[in-house]
């Protein structure tokens, strides 16, 4: 990678990760888009207006910048898609299959996440294999296993060099929630420094695989720089850090807030949402094929978050 395009640039990880990236390759060799403009991102490198479902402008900004890689993270999430699924099908699928038919005319690299939403209630539950049965039962993971297949069939018929994650829920103290069945893992934090208290919309002993940004990050770089000679799946590879349930987070918060407290209201198109997902999934193969890692577990993890929650509220 010398050269990145990033869609989705001002989402979750779009908005980390093109910061790391800038200091890893160079602000003006990293240029994030999105449908907007704001915030940090805009500021410290170069940043293009693009809608995915238009593939002539994606084109134009990734030959006028002479990208050598693609990062295709715009799409809409699991919570949000349930309410919307024909604009999620159009932004997740249509956008997905631009950026593919961009990398392909242009020979760029190419990744794009895929999540445990990719997995269903059939799915084996407890150390879900890398290649196992996926019925999901969502819109959003419809569109993940659809974009798993499709990334694989354009690295197989045309050679474009894709490479993928599922990932988990991620947390992170610097970009808010979007919309996803996991979010209540970082507003169980910020209601924490902020309360004392939270209300979580996820029931007691739903367990779910979780990462922290960080390692979420890490992750996309090592993938991409990676031996394509040692990656037998190339796409959709499992990761995780943390398999965890409210009442979890709610411990290793206590270690730091003794005196926080949790209570439940569910809701229940989240709640099943997440009753369809894996409680946790075997790494093994990304861990086998290119090193994969995670630094971060629950109680580490947590004490960051509060830290950096606490100098952002003091701010």
């Amino acid at each position: 990678m010398k050269k990145i395009l990033v869609t989705g640039a001002l989402g979750q990880i779009g908005s980390e990760l093109v910061s790391k990236l800038r200091e890893l390759y160079g602000s003006s060799n990293v240029i994030g888009s999105d449908i907007r403009k704001e915030g940090d991102v805009v500021e410290q490198g170069p940043f293009e207006i693009i809608d995915v479902t238009d593939e002539k402008r994606l084109y134009e900004v990734a030959k006028e910048y002479k990208v050598d890689t693609v990062m295709h993270l715009a799409a809409l999430l699991s919570a949000t898609a349930e309410k919307n699924p024909k604009l999620a099908w159009d932004i997740n699928m249509g956008g997905l299959v631009n950026a593919l038919e961009v990398a392909r005319e242009l020979d760029l690299q190419f990744f794009t996440p895929s999540s445990i939403g990719a997995f269903g209630p059939t799915t084996p539950k407890d150390g879900t294999p890398q290649d196992t049965l996926q019925r999901p039962t969502t819109m959003y993971g419809v569109n993940k296993v659809s974009g798993e297949l499709l990334c694989d069939y354009y690295c197989q018929r045309f050679g474009v060099d894709t490479r993928g994650v599922r990932y988990p829920g991620l947390i992170s103290y610097v970009a808010p929630p979007g919309g996803g069945t996991t979010d209540y893992a970082v507003e169980i934090y910020y209601e924490a420094i902020k309360n004392k208290a939270y209300t979580s919309y996820i029931g007691e002993g739903t367990y779910m695989d979780m990462m922290y940004m960080p390692d979420a990050l890490n992750a996309i770089v090592q993938l991409m720089e990676a031996d394509p000679s040692k990656l037998e799946h190339r796409n959709a590879f499992n990761i995780s850090a943390i398999s965890a349930a409210p009442e979890d987070f709610a411990k290793a918060i206590r270690k730091h807030i003794p005196e926080f407290e949790l209570s439940y209201d569910v809701d229940p198109v989240r709640q099943k949402i997440a009753d369809s997902w894996p409680n946790s999934i075997d790494s093994s193969a990304a861990a086998k094929e290119w090193g994969f890692k995670a630094e971060y577990d629950l109680d580490k993890m947590t004490k960051e978050m509060l830290e950096k929650i606490s100098e952002k509220s003091n701010r």
